[in-house]
């Protein structure tokens, strides 16, 4: 399936929506990862599919699980991202800031090698397709604001208090 910048985009084959201390998420997968994970779903609480995909929304859904109880640090389970070379780009350094930490647009854009980008590299972070496991959450406004998030401030903010809560354990 292609969208409308005709990028190649995975066909998810499982859906799971669970309840967290966040609100509702739902883990979208296909038989080589998660392809999406929804903020603050409207979905109930379900699960469908079978196969690989499957098993990939279940090992998100637990690791999601034990990562907001403070229990997990870093993600194991693949994801698949698909976008633009910039997007991937951004979301590849997002992969790499550690826990309990946090970068800001402009850092982001600097280390891609174009200081001048920091709205792009916001609007990438806006375009992430998985967010939590692809921790758009850890970008912040260089003048110390939160910036944006899908889940809205407040999640983003209750996220990094979690991660600089446990950073030290």
């Amino acid at each position: 399936m292609r969208n409308l910048q005709g990028v190649v985009m995975p066909r998810y084959a499982a859906t799971i929506c669970f309840s967290t201390p966040v609100g509702l998420l739902e883990v979208e997968s296909a038989d080589t990862g998660v392809t999406r994970v929804r903020l603050g779903s409207r979905q109930k609480p379900r699960e469908v599919g079978d196969g690989d995909a499957l098993e990939y929304a279940r090992k998100a859904k637990g690791e999601i699980l034990a990562y907001l109880e403070g229990g997990l640090k870093r993600f194991t389970v693949p994801v698949v991202l698909t976008g633009t070379p910039f997007q991937r780009a951004v979301w590849a350094k997002l992969l790499a800031i550690p826990y309990g930490k946090t970068r800001t647009y402009g850092d982001i854009a600097a280390e891609l090698g174009k200081p001048r980008a920091a709205r792009a590299v916001g609007t990438a972070c806006g375009a992430n397709p998985i967010p939590i496991l692809v921790p758009c959450h850890r970008i912040v406004a260089g003048n110390g604001g939160l910036g944006g998030f899908g889940g809205g401030v407040r999640m983003k903010h209750e996220l990094l208090e979690l991660e600089r809560t446990r950073a030290t354990r």
